[in-house]
């Protein structure tokens, strides 16, 4: 028996084995899996574009003036003029100086912390952070620092004990310096930076932002956030929690000292993720971080459709506004529900991966989430709601989950 064998007979008996389970059906509300109809509560698709007919026709205008393929890496021939145009799109909607895509969130996060940071610098993290950015953060060579849970004291602890970014020699302090710390390679060169989530994507919580702000610019400190799960679903305009919790300007350290991440395959409908911020960290980030430099382009289609998506979120407020009567509406039902993402906690991975099937055959779709996506204890189920929910859905959910105990 090989060892991969024996490895899988291990998950199998802690019943932290996975598989595929094929989707004959868009993204909608309702899925076809396996011949079944269910209705749909563990999609990521909050504002129903996933399968919006605007978006399908930009995609295929999209091939036929482009092809189905970008041929190359951006930094060859892959880097066409709708890449730019979504680019632009983009540092506009999320109010920034420039955009850059990357292939997927776990690129994004993987190419600017590794980009960013490397041996002898420091990383401050939360701990239930995703894991592309506890993988970018390991992969950086940066000294971790995990803070717990949306706790900024003890976050302050940690970056008051670190060591002062960029220590300058005597006679140069007090010169401006770039907005971007010292390029690697400079002696004595320290960077420092804080990464969180927005809105944390087993739990559905929201990061301190402002508090975060704080600590960054008292300790000289960069700001990573993660808008993966915020992008089209918050903020006034959809922007975020960022524009949720500065809708006007933002303070002017993070004019400068604030990295956006958010992924267009969620709320948008479409596939792909961008990095937002100044024009100077851009303009790093397309010479330092491999994930984009080393991968062919996204294709034509998809970053068409993507323009599109955002679009409609500008467009069509109606949408976002749904999407939080149906949060309002659950909460109303069952005393759940403060976002689109509602877990309920079970612990034990038999316990949830039971109930998970009793939903199923209930005629409802609602993924058991296990370690090591959460810490051991604490398995649940993951309910996400969208836009496109009726009422009558809402209703047979809060029913079957009183069926189920819960």
């Amino acid at each position: 028996m090989s060892s991969l064998h024996s490895e899988i007979e291990i998950l199998h008996k802690q019943n932290l084995y996975r598989r595929l389970r094929a989707v004959d059906s868009d993204q909608g509300a309702v899925l076809t899996i396996e011949g079944q109809q269910v209705i749909n509560f563990s999609s990521n698709n909050y504002l129903g574009l996933a399968n919006h007919p605007a978006l399908k026709e930009a995609a295929i205008r999209a091939i036929q003036e482009f092809g189905t393929g970008s041929g190359a890496s951006r930094l060859i021939t892959g880097s066409m003029r709708l890449h730019h145009e979504l680019e632009e799109k983009i540092a506009q909607f999320k109010s920034c100086e420039a955009a850059l895509l990357f292939n997927s969130g776990y690129h994004a996060n993987l190419g600017v912390l590794t980009a960013l940071l490397q041996k002898g610098d420091m990383v401050f993290s939360d701990e239930l952070n995703h894991a592309s950015i506890v993988d970018g953060c390991r992969l950086s060579g940066a000294t971790i620092q995990v803070y717990r849970h949306r706790d900024v004291n003890h976050l302050e602890e940690l970056l008051r004990l670190a060591p002062l970014p960029n220590p300058l020699p005597r006679g140069e302090r007090g010169k401006k310096t770039s907005p971007l710390p010292r390029w690697e390679g400079i002696k004595g060169r320290v960077r420092r930076l804080i990464v969180t989530d927005s809105v944390f994507s087993m739990d559905g919580d929201l990061a301190p932002l402002k508090d975060l702000a704080l600590l960054a610019e008292k300790y000289e400190t960069w700001l990573m956030v993660d808008e993966a799960h915020a992008t089209g679903v918050w903020g006034p305009k959809g922007r975020g929690l960022v524009e949720e919790v500065w809708p006007e300007a933002r303070p002017a350290y993070l004019q400068e000292h604030l990295i956006q991440m958010g992924t267009l395959g969620k709320a948008l409908g479409s596939f792909g993720a961008y990095i937002a911020g100044s024009q100077t960290l851009i303009d790093f980030l397309i010479n330092k971080a491999r994930s984009f430099i080393y991968t062919t382009a996204l294709p034509p289609p998809v970053v068409a459709a993507s323009l599109a998506a955002l679009d409609l979120v500008e467009r069509e407020p109606e949408r976002r506004k749904k999407l939080w009567e149906n949060v309002e509406c659950f909460k109303s039902k069952l005393g759940e529900g403060k976002s689109p993402i509602i877990p309920f906690v079970i612990g034990g991975s038999e316990k949830v991966l039971e109930l998970s099937e009793r939903l199923f055959k209930k005629g409802l779709w609602v993924s058991a989430i296990r370690y090591p996506t959460v810490p051991q204890g604490t398995e649940r189920l993951r309910i996400t709601l969208m836009s496109t929910h009726t009422k009558e859905q809402l209703d047979c959910l809060v029913e079957a989950l009183k069926s189920i105990g819960l």
